[in-house]
Formats: structure tokens, C-alpha cells, sequence
């Protein structure tokens, strides 16, 4: 019998997860990650969940716990805290020093869950690993999960072939629906627990609170790069992305007010009035830290420059240096430095990269 050790979060999706796979004969058993030391949060005040008994992670603990006890699989619990600093948060931090909008989950992907848990998975005999993500691996391809609304192929981008190797998504095929009424089928705890939003390791805390603690914030002025008035003040660039329109705090205007630019070394914010205006598209970038899983040969495919976009028709092209030159003549609207840029050719996830530079009529947009 082959064992798979599961990524058990709390959560209801690597709850069915497991569920799936005790049906399939698999030798099940989880592991249980902790990622992030809730401590380093406590210098942040006013904050409800601090006081309450149990923190967040300890509860999704406890609800592993008792899925696992439920469905009678043992349950392991690892500590990579360390880790977790080491490869993401500092790899968040830097990017938002830089001015740019990074995406962590995709580095936890990388260098935690796909990586480290993985080498801890095989000391514990495992033959396979297995997560709760929305996403389908045939022939050794990443594919997108079933539930368009959910698939989770974005995040998944920058695992390499051999990562992808032995590892499970016993959910992909699924849709949500599909999978809370497995688990409301089997009375889990998780069943009607609501998905994690935001960043892992800030949760449901304010996000300038909670990075304050790391950052100094460092106000400045808000320009409309349309006439170069000052218009306001903002509280730090590290806050803003490009595309953003809610939170800047600026009043008396009826047009919708949009983030299309950073200058960091005079700490001003650009903004432009218009959905349609100029300052917002751009129609190509180069994408570093490239992981390309599919030929080379390839010119012509789709891409995502956020996780919740549409499709873009884009044309690709491999630098010597390793970095990929994206073109879509069509202009996309705000495509952000630090973002992922993740690649597909129908089903298939070739792979993706972090957005460096942004380009309009090849001009280097220096505003960003």
C-alpha cells in the first residue's frame, strides 16, 4: 500500500483531501506545518485577536486534530518557522522595500510546502505528498483545478517538474460545493469553516499595523501625475499597489482615483483620475526568476498578471539571460513589478515568473 502524507492545514479543502485519499487505499497520514510565530505579533496593539484564548494557527491545530481523529489518520506537526522567515517573510519585506507588490504564498509554495515539507514527508516513508489545492497534475503537466473560480495553478507556478513529481491534488477535479458536502457527509469541524483570506501570517489583522512592526512607515505626498498637483498624503508606499483605487483617503472627487505609479527616491505616490487613463496600461514587461516547466519553443500563449484575472493573449520570448520578454499589444491594465506573471496554454500552466519591468511603446515605465 502506497502512503501519502497530506498537507493538513484546518481547513476544509485538505480535509477532503484526505477523506479522497483514504477512499482511493492509500495509506493516509498528515502533517500539520507551523509557519509563523504569532508571539512576533504581539507588540501590536488594540488587536482583538491577541486577546482572544486560543490563537488562529493554534485552532486550525485543533481542527486538524480532530478531522484526523475523525477520519482515524494519525497527525504529525512540524515546526518551520525558521524556514518560513528565512525564504518568504524577509523575501516579502525586501520587495516591499523596493516599491513593489510581492506575493508570498507563491514562495511558500516553493520553498515550504513543495520543498521542505516534501524532504519531511519522505523521513516519515511517504511515497507521495498530497495538498488541498485546486489544481489536477496529468502526465507530469500542472493543469488548472476544475472550479474556475478556484484554481489554484497562480500559486503554484514556480514548482519546478521535479517538484511536481509524487505529489497529489485529490480535490482538483472538485468543486467547492463538491467538496463541503463531502465534509459536511462526514461531520467535520471543517465543514462550514470559512476559507483563509490575505496573507498567511497576518490573517485578519490590519495589514499597516501588523507591517509597521518591520517597516517604518515613511509619509509623503500623493501626486496627480495628469497635472502634477499634490492632492493628499500617503502613509507609506510599501501600502499601495499599482491599480489600487480604495483607501487613499482622497476627498472631493467624483472620478475614480487609481495607483499607476512610486517614485522612492522622493517618496511620492502617483495616482490619475479615469478608469480608461493613459498612466494605467502598459504593453509588455520582462519576467524574472523564471520557472518554465513546457518548450521553449513556445511564442504564443495566455498569461495572468494577478491571480484573480483573466486570460491575456501575450507573445514570449526567452532573453539570453534567462528573463522572458512578454508582449501584449492589446495594453493590459495596471501590471504590477513584484507580481507574478503566470503562463498557460489552455489547461496547462507552463510555468511563470516575477513581473521586473514594465514597458508602453518600449519605453521603460520609469514611474514605477
Amino acid at each position: 500500500m502506497k502512503k501519502v502524507i497530506v498537507g493538513m492545514s484546518g481547513g476544509v479543502d485538505s480535509s477532503v483531501a484526505a477523506i479522497l485519499l483514504k477512499r482511493q487505499g492509500y495509506d493516509v497520514e498528515g502533517l500539520f506545518m507551523r509557519n509563523w510565530d504569532s508571539s512576533l505579533n504581539n507588540d501590536i496593539e488594540g488587536n482583538p485577536d491577541l486577546n482572544n484564548d486560543i490563537c488562529p494557527q493554534e485552532q486550525d491545530y485543533n481542527d486538524a486534530l480532530a478531522v484526523c481523529k475523525k477520519i482515524e489518520i494519525p497527525l504529525h506537526r512540524i515546526d518551520f518557522v525558521k524556514e518560513y522567515w528565512d525564504y518568504v517573510f524577509t523575501y516579502f519585506l525586501e520587495e516591499l522595500k523596493k516599491g513593489r507588490t510581492p506575493n508570498p504564498d507563491i514562495m511558500c509554495n516553493k520553498y515550504i510546502k513543495f520543498d521542505m515539507f516534501a524532504k519531511e514527508a519522505k523521513k516519515l516513508g511517504a511515497d507521495y505528498i498530497a495538498t488541498g489545492h485546486y489544481a489536477r497534475i496529468k502526465d507530469g503537466k500542472l493543469l488548472r483545478g476544475c472550479d474556475q473560480n478556484k484554481d489554484q495553478t497562480y500559486f503554484l507556478s514556480q514548482l519546478s517538474k521535479n517538484q511536481l513529481q509524487n505529489v497529489l491534488f485529490p480535490i482538483g477535479e472538485l468543486e467547492k460545493s463538491e467538496v463541503r458536502k463531502i465534509a459536511k457527509e462526514y461531520k467535520l469541524v471543517t465543514a462550514e469553516k470559512k476559507d483563509s483570506t490575505g496573507i498567511c501570517f497576518i490573517g485578519e489583522r490590519n495589514f499597516s499595523k501588523f507591517l509597521s512592526n518591520y517597516l517604518p512607515n515613511i509619509p509623503g505626498d500623493i501626486v496627480n501625475i495628469q497635472t502634477e498637483e499634490i492632492i493628499g498624503k500617503h502613509i507609506g508606499l510599501m501600502y499601495y499597489t499599482i491599480g489600487q483605487r480604495k483607501g487613499l483617503n482622497i476627498g472631493g472627487n467624483t472620478e475614480r482615483i487609481f495607483v499607476v505609479g512610486k517614485n522612492l527616491d522622493k517618496n511620492i505616490l502617483y495616482v490619475a483620475f479615469g478608469d480608461s487613463n493613459e498612466y494605467l496600461f502598459s504593453d509588455s514587461c520582462i519576467v524574472e526568476m523564471v520557472n518554465w516547466n513546457a518548450d521553449k519553443s513556445i511564442t504564443k500563449c495566455s498569461a495572468k498578471f494577478r491571480y484573480r484575472q483573466l486570460d491575456n493573449e501575450v507573445f514570449i520570448h526567452f532573453l539570453e539571460n534567462g528573463n522572458l520578454l512578454v508582449k501584449y499589444p492589446q495594453k493590459i491594465k495596471a501590471v504590477t513589478p513584484g507580481q507574478a506573471c503566470v503562463f498557460y496554454l489552455e489547461e496547462e500552466c507552463l510555468g511563470g515568473g516575477i513581473i521586473k519591468e514594465v514597458y508602453k511603446n518600449d519605453q521603460k515605465i520609469w514611474y514605477l
